[in-house]
């Protein structure tokens, strides 16, 4: 298990290259990589039973302790994530599928790498896991919800069918987790260090089955999606950021609620679009999903600098005073 777990924290620290890698072969070589879509749903099961073991009940203490601080979070994440999408949507005159899909991954709850680039942002990590796992158990009524809302105007949109799906793909997989951990917590403390293994393994096979499946598409548009998908993450950071300073939360908030608003299971947004509309719907979900591992942890070093120079200077004060005492 130790070298799994080595091997694991290395796949986990490499997804950028494996996403890169993976989707330049699939990009090129689109015909073998079409039978995965008919099992993209259970991939992205596996990811959210993953997530559902790592989570405990004192996860969602931080609901109790501070709610107006996670409802200020969940509220900023279904409000300026899906309204940004349907905006640059309308602005940039999408095809319809690419329409689709950006509001598609404009509504889907937060991803779970928030929580680490916030852990690595040294903002409020009690917070983040909380938002996330919220905005994730609204997400079978909320997301169907909203895209049927805003996206039906360009495709008929099956709101209670895509709500049973999430039911299926997020949620029950998320509660047998939960229910795994508890039971049988001493063998799942084991095996929950080999799941950034699976999930990166998971991800990226969804990433290739889109890819393959909407070849003719990212020839198209590639360069149009990217730049949307550039631009909804980057106001969705900075309009969470501005929302939490507003509603005058702690800087370290801040911070937690930037990375909840504007990172996405990009993961869901793909199963959605593939099962209920076209692969190339699923287009702007696959490249979120790794633009947002770009941008999440540039941010994340980002800050984290800024706070360790703030500390250094801090310290480097009572050295200068007793110095010259």
């Amino acid at each position: 298990m130790n070298v799994l777990g080595r091997i694991s924290q290395f796949a986990g620290k490499t997804f950028i290259i494996w996403i890169l890698l993976f989707g330049l072969i699939s990009f090129f070589a689109p015909q073998g990589f079409l039978w995965i879509k008919p099992y993209v749903s259970i991939l992205l099961g596996v990811i959210m039973f993953g997530m559902g073991m790592t989570l405990s009940m004192s996860d969602f203490k931080e609901v109790g302790k501070n709610p107006k601080s996670v409802l200020i979070g969940v509220a900023a994440h279904y409000i300026i994530m899906p309204g940004v999408a349907y905006l640059l949507a309308v602005l940039f005159h999408l095809p319809k599928e690419l329409a689709i899909g950006v509001i598609l991954v404009g509504c889907c709850p937060s991803g779970t790498a928030s929580n680490v680039m916030t852990f690595l942002a040294k903002g409020d990590t009690a917070l983040a896991v909380s938002v996330a796992s919220v905005s994730t158990v609204l997400a079978p009524i909320l997301t169907p919800a909203i895209i049927y809302l805003l996206a039906s105007s360009w495709l008929q949109v099956d709101a209670g069918k895509m709500f049973i799906e999430v039911l299926e793909v997020i949620l029950v997989p998320i509660i047998l987790g939960l229910l795994v951990q508890y039971f049988f917590r001493r063998h799942v403390k084991e095996a929950v260090k080999v799941m950034p293994l699976v999930s990166v393994v998971a991800i990226v096979v969804i990433v290739t089955s889109v890819i393959a499946g909407s070849h003719d598409m990212i020839v198209q548009s590639g360069l149009l999606v990217l730049g949307v998908v550039v631009l909804h993450n980057v106001i969705g950071f900075a309009l969470g950021f501005l929302a939490a300073r507003l509603c005058g939360l702690s800087y370290e908030a801040q911070k937690a609620i930037t990375f909840e608003v504007g990172m996405q299971n990009s993961g869901l947004g793909a199963t959605l679009a593939m099962t209920h509309f076209s692969p190339a719907a699923a287009v702007p979900s696959a490249i979120f999903s790794f633009w947002h591992n770009v941008s999440g942890p540039l941010l994340a070093t980002y800050w984290a600098s800024r706070q360790a120079k703030k500390e250094k200077r801090k310290n480097d004060v009572p050295k200068a005073i007793s110095k010259f005492s």
